[in-house]
């Protein structure tokens, strides 16, 4: 089985360390802050409560991230980011080790099934309110029609085993 990209959150736009990792395996961390103490989290409606950054480079160039709640590199442990994606952004066929849980908060979010990225696959766009869970390891695949934002919560870590090699992102 191939490593997966690890999502840290230790160093989000800090530059990825390759060597010695796999082709089809990145780990990005990042440096946004995150109630990672076991104290509560509220965060207010709206952007005052978000520490926004890029996401880290296991995601294609383009989307931004703010963590919410958790670390999501902490294994056994939840966490809640936020991501922003700008219209057309595609997200290619990956999977992940646990249950990714996610919550459309504005625009279109298409997901399909499959190791190949293919629009026909798309199932109905999903709007603002809309819920869906991607089991662990089943590869999916993901395209924002018009600004778009999602929420992601699961246990960590959270990590990205794209489906192609020629997939993965590389350090920006």
């Amino acid at each position: 089985m191939k490593a997966p990209h690890i999502l840290g959150a230790a160093a989000m736009a800090a530059a990825i360390a390759c060597s010695g990792v796999p082709a089809r395996s990145v780990e990005a961390q990042s440096a946004m802050p995150h109630p990672g103490d076991g104290s509560a989290a509220a965060v207010p409606a709206g952007d005052e409560g978000f520490t926004w950054g890029p996401a880290p480079a296991v995601f294609p160039a383009g989307a931004t991230m703010a963590v919410l709640q958790g670390d999501p590199s902490v294994a056994g442990a939840p966490f809640t980011v936020r991501l922003r994606f700008p219209n057309g952004y595609v997200i290619p066929p990956h999977w992940h080790p646990t249950d990714e849980n996610v919550t459309v908060i504005a625009g279109n979010f298409l997901v399909g099934m499959g190791d190949r990225y293919d629009a026909s696959k798309f199932m109905p766009p999903l709007r603002a309110g809309a819920f869906i869970t991607a089991p662990s390891r089943m590869n999916h695949f993901a395209m924002a029609r018009g600004a778009t934002e999602v929420q992601v919560h699961a246990i960590g870590p959270f990590a990205m085993t794209y489906a192609n090699q020629a997939d993965t992102p590389r350090p920006r």
